[in-house]
């Protein structure tokens, strides 16, 4: 493996995943899900429909379990293209990745969301980062998953402790700054794993833990 670059704020990146977005970047950009399973789900249930029909044991049944298993395939195979290029892209063009450790497990409990989240595929990209920024001597930066990152101005430091999930964007009462939620998330995201410069070694996946990275200056 080769060994790790220097980085800076500059040349550090901060993502936000969601569900609307697949991902959220500290340099203002979105990138839109491609959805696969919500794209062929219509598909998928009627052939299955068919596929209850069939009489078990039978060539016709057999020829539609196959069919079914082709579709499941395409669908897997359209999220890991877009994940493979979108993940190369990030640690080709930053020296430093930084996100979220997100339960994701936990997320999957919630059955209103389960299946947007299953569709959007976060650890298997999560997965693709680690590996890949291992391979071209990139370090890859996840801050702890209670950050307060979308409620902090990452202007003035103001500590929106009013902030609903529905608040989309949102203005600072304190330096008046206007946010677009997911950005600033994603820029706090960055802020907050490189202000601990110090707990930082350029080697390796760092964890930096909530209990170590509060500075009193967000503590309103």
């Amino acid at each position: 493996m080769p060994e790790k670059v220097k980085f800076n704020q500059k040349t550090t990146i901060g993502l936000d995943m969601g569900l609307t977005h697949f991902l959220i970047t500290s340099n203002g950009d979105k990138v839109n899900n491609p959805r696969p399973l919500k794209q062929q789900l219509k598909r998928l249930k009627r052939e299955q429909g068919k596929l209850s029909h069939k009489q078990k044991g039978s060539k016709n049944r057999n020829k539609q379990r196959i069919k079914i298993s082709k579709i499941h395939e395409r669908i897997q195979n359209i999220r890991e293209d877009f994940q493979h290029k979108l993940s190369k892209s990030i640690i080709c063009e930053n020296q430093a990745i930084t996100k979220e450790n997100l339960n994701i497990k936990g997320m999957l409990r919630n059955h209103n969301l389960a299946q947007s989240i299953s569709d959007v595929g976060g650890a298997g990209f999560i997965d693709k980062l680690k590996y890949k920024s291992e391979w071209y001597g990139k370090t890859l930066i996840q801050i702890g998953q209670f950050e307060p990152s979308s409620k902090i101005c990452n202007h003035c430091g103001y500590h929106n402790c009013n902030l609903k999930l529905h608040h989309r964007e949102w203005i600072c009462p304190k330096c008046e700054k206007r946010h677009d939620r997911d950005v600033n998330a994603a820029v706090n995201i960055r802020d907050f794993a490189l202000d601990k410069q110090n707990l930082i070694s350029t080697v390796g996946t760092t964890e930096i833990k909530a209990s170590l990275r509060k500075p009193q200056k967000w503590i309103q």
